[in-house]
């Protein structure tokens, strides 16, 4: 009894590691086959992509006549990329005093993508002679990489005499900004690789690009009219002052009321 009880379970044993071994064998199976199915997705997808980026070099061709055309108008426009700088709830954070007078020369701006869009773009400055520094154009590059870094350069800047500093401009009057302050010219400046900037370094070129540059009258017209604003506070008064007109009303009924009581 014993011996057949050690054959039953023998077997028993035999039979689950088959069994094991079968289940085992499905799941290989089915996980190879999933594999397949997202290689062959894999393959569409980086042909879409590719579709993508086709077009859109495209129609970067199409718009940058177009731009050109643009930029000829906003250049006959007072201070235009400063007031749409100055509106932007972000990009207002960027520009110091100092720096909203250098604006003041900032004849035009492009973002251009590199040739196959998916390695990059620059955002260039382009500016009027001023008494501030030699350039007439700075260009920030941001450069896509395999190992998925970003890598950044700019235009080394040729700041005249006295009005130069790591960070920016002197002041009016003669004091230099503290190497931490945030200015557009630390901004373009900044050539870390993306990922090590600061949260609003890493943001503000993406805002330029995405936000500011496709349509920026959505921020030249963006300031408050004076006006309007006097207009509804008028307008506040003028409504609190009926509702002290009806509170006294009220008063005067009950008051009414209270003698006739009497």
């Amino acid at each position: 009894m014993v011996a057949d009880k050690g054959k039953k379970q023998k077997v028993a044993e035999k039979n689950e590691e088959e069994n094991n071994e079968e289940i085992d064998g499905d799941l290989v199976l089915s996980i190879e086959k999933l594999q397949e199915i997202q290689d062959e997705l894999d393959k569409i997808n980086e042909k879409a992509s590719d579709e993508v980026l086709s077009v859109e070099q495209k129609y970067n061709e199409i718009r940058k006549p177009v731009y050109d055309k643009r930029n000829d108008i906003i250049n006959s426009i007072p201070d235009f990329w400063l007031t749409a700088f100055m509106s932007h709830p972000v990009l207002v954070e960027l520009l110091t005093s100092e720096d909203q007078k250098i604006f003041k020369f900032l004849s035009s701006l492009e973002v251009e993508d590199a040739k196959d869009v998916k390695s990059g773009y620059s955002i260039t400055f382009n500016f009027k002679p001023n008494p501030y520094f030699e350039d007439t154009m700075l260009v920030k590059t941001f450069t896509f990489l395999d190992e998925g870094t970003t890598k950044v350069t700019s235009t080394s800047i040729k700041w005249k005499e006295g009005m130069g500093i790591p960070n920016g401009v002197t002041n009016d009057k003669g004091k230099k900004r503290t190497h931490a302050e945030e200015s557009f010219f630390s901004w373009f400046s900044q050539s870390q690789p993306k990922e090590l900037m600061g949260e609003l370094h890493d943001e503000v070129a993406d805002v330029i690009k995405d936000d500011l540059w496709p349509n920026p009258l959505n921020y030249f017209y963006n300031e408050n009219d004076p006006e309007e604003s006097v207009g509804e506070e008028g307008n506040d008064e003028e409504e609190e002052d009926g509702s002290d007109d009806e509170g006294q009303d009220e008063d005067d009924e009950e008051d009414g009321e209270e003698e006739e009581d009497e």
